[in-house]
């Protein structure tokens, strides 16, 4: 389901974390498109935590901590990978207006990134909306094979491990399938997210902000789904 944003109305962060709390989050139609438009879906993808799985060519990856991992380091940066087009992604809905609207979430407290760098330059990751209990997946890119899935698993350990209930995907893929996401009829989604945004989390259960905190072993321990 579609609603077209009022061009008039100033987004704020606090607008932006209501919309959430409601299920609701903003698009735009391409990069190039200065417009917002609110989604909210009449199936919504969620990855259930504790049905998270990882395939054992990945998990081998994980193990070896190939990538470094990081979090919370460079947002410009990740936000504005996940923004490029590539050949596989020739187009994307992060606009200027999105990135900004992001950035100051970031800068509020709300917003997180699980970065994946290797020999000093950032090659994958992902970005995310955090209220309460509950994590809303954003966007995520890779520069080398693995990065962000290898990113993604350190992003549901470190929620797992911080007590997170909800993991929204917004929609699935056939990716985001084969780690075990699925879709739910908007009104069990809804029950999902009220009683998840009414708990406390700790997104920084394992480390302060720009460093991982775990290694790829704890990690692998912490989800201990693989097949």
């Amino acid at each position: 389901m579609t609603k077209p944003s009022d061009v008039a109305f100033e987004i704020t962060p606090e607008v932006l974390l209501k919309a959430y709390s409601v299920g609701i989050f903003p698009m735009a139609e391409s990069a190039s498109d200065p417009g917002l438009f609110w989604l909210e879906p009449e199936l919504r993808g969620v990855l259930p935590l504790e049905a998270f799985h990882v395939p054992r060519r990945l998990a081998r990856t994980v193990r070896q901590d190939r990538f470094q991992i990081r979090v919370d380091h460079d947002f410009d940066a990740v936000i504005a990978a996940c923004a490029e087009s590539t050949a596989i992604r020739r187009k994307t809905w992060i606009n200027r207006r999105i990135r900004t609207l992001y950035r100051d979430l970031f800068a509020a407290g709300h917003a997180h990134t699980v970065e994946a760098w290797r020999e000093g330059r950032l090659v994958g990751g992902l970005y995310g909306v955090r209220l309460g209990a509950a994590f809303f997946g954003e966007s995520m890119f890779f520069r080398e094979r693995d990065a962000s899935k290898v990113a993604l698993v350190h992003l549901v350990a470190r929620l797992k491990h911080g007590g997170f209930t909800l993991l929204d995907t917004q929609f699935t893929t056939e990716h985001l399938r084969g780690f075990g996401a699925v879709d739910i009829p908007r009104e069990e989604y809804q029950l999902l997210l009220d009683a998840a945004v009414a708990k406390e989390a700790d997104f920084y259960g394992w480390a302060a902000a720009g460093t991982g905190g775990a290694t790829g072993e704890l990690v692998l321990q912490s989800i201990s789904h693989t097949s």
